[in-house]
């Protein structure tokens, strides 16, 4: 489509923050990385370079495959780039509750409690 794509440009037109601006703000912040190496938000990205893209505490590895300068479709952005990030251990809620849900009945602590004993390993405190 385009000689290069701006770095923010292009994670905007694939999805991968929901606006320009919150790209830039992640470049900025050094959570972009291209091929190893912190960017700003106006290098231009080539066909095959790797972006490390730090979110919510996690790296998601993309590799480029089309430049894109708008904004598409979800299907169309998905063939923009190879997502080569690393399945992730799924990690289980200890005894987490929604918010404002009040307080716990006597019945949900004490589940809660078994939980936490069973996750750090220690069954001292059922007599068992």
């Amino acid at each position: 489509m385009a000689d290069g794509a701006r770095v923010d440009s292009w994670l905007w037109a694939i999805r991968v923050y929901k606006t320009r601006s919150a790209a830039t703000t992640a470049c900025r912040a050094g959570h972009v990385r291209v091929n190893g190496e912190k960017v700003k938000a106006a290098q231009h990205l080539k066909i095959g370079d790797e972006l490390r893209i730090r979110i919510a505490g996690f790296d998601r590895i993309l590799f480029v495959r089309q430049l894109l300068v708008k904004r598409v479709g979800a299907p169309l952005a998905a063939l923009a780039y190879d997502d080569r990030t690393p399945e992730r251990e799924p990690q289980a809620a200890l005894g987490l509750r929604d918010r404002g849900a009040g307080r716990p009945t006597k019945r949900e602590r004490r589940d809660i409690d078994k939980l936490r004993a069973r996750a750090s390993g220690d069954d001292s405190i059922f007599g068992g």
